[in-house]
């Protein structure tokens, strides 16, 4: 039985966490069947949009403290790179946060680029509760929050609202359930009409800028941004703008 589902409608492939009897915590198996679909997004032309989203009542539970074996065929999973690779891959990953979020999962939430939840989910860096601390999470969270936030966070281990998760930064907002997918619709409409290499050059900034001196960075950025603009899909863009018609990558619109 698959722990995680996938379906792709219109260039959007969306990515369920599908083992709720486990509360889709990060198991061998589960992060196995993830990282395998991930390659093949990645490498997909057709998928222009992911959307990581779970059945059930929590989007992810963190480790699965009960584990005792590894997966089937022997292989085994490297936590930091299924984490990284959000940040790395060309393509924009939307959460569709539908449950609870804690301890690892908060690493997933935070590793989207962006996300929504419903502001019925629980989240909290729980993991000073069973003797342990949000170690490589804290590469992907920090980053997010104010000092003072997370300090809070990190230390009382405590759970808090998913309104709050957003205005400390770890999501990008809290909605009713019925609300969420139109949410998510929205934000998916707004991905889709960006150029496709320009979304992975953007992701690219948001990747390497932060790391780099200011001096170099402004050397980097000007040479990228020349290829940029000589590139076949900026010339389509503004010709389209210019010619006040949708580029060739916006999806065509319902009449």
């Amino acid at each position: 039985m698959a722990l995680v589902d996938t379906a792709l409608d219109a260039g959007v492939l969306t990515v369920t966490l599908d083992d709720e009897p486990r509360r889709n915590a990060l198991s061998t198996d589960l992060l196995i069947e993830l990282v395998d679909i991930l390659d093949a997004a990645d490498a997909d032309p057709a998928v222009r949009v992911v959307v990581l989203t779970n059945t059930g009542s929590v989007f992810c539970a963190g480790a699965n403290l009960s584990e005792q074996s590894s997966a089937a065929g022997g292989r085994t999973v490297d936590m930091a790179a299924v984490f990284a690779r959000f940040r790395r891959s060309p393509k924009p990953y939307i959460g569709r946060i539908a449950g609870h979020c804690v301890a690892g999962g908060m690493g997933l939430a935070a590793a989207m680029d962006i996300s929504v939840a419903v502001d019925s989910a629980k989240f909290g860096f729980t993991e000073v509760r069973v003797g342990v601390a949000p170690a490589m999470i804290s590469v992907l969270c920090l980053p997010k929050l104010r000092e003072a936030d997370a300090r809070a966070a990190f230390l009382r281990g405590n759970r808090f609202p998913a309104a709050e998760a957003a205005r400390i930064g770890l999501i990008n907002a809290a909605v009713p359930a019925a609300e969420l997918d139109a949410a998510v619709a929205e934000i998916v409409a707004d991905l889709l009409a960006g150029g496709p290499e320009a979304i992975a050059a953007s992701k690219r900034l948001l990747a390497e800028v932060p790391g780099m001196p200011v001096d170099d960075a402004f050397a980097w950025t000007q040479r990228f941004s020349a290829e940029l603009f000589t590139s076949d899909e900026a010339k389509e863009g503004m010709g389209a703008f210019l010619a006040k018609r949708p580029a060739a990558w916006v999806p065509p619109t319902d009449s």
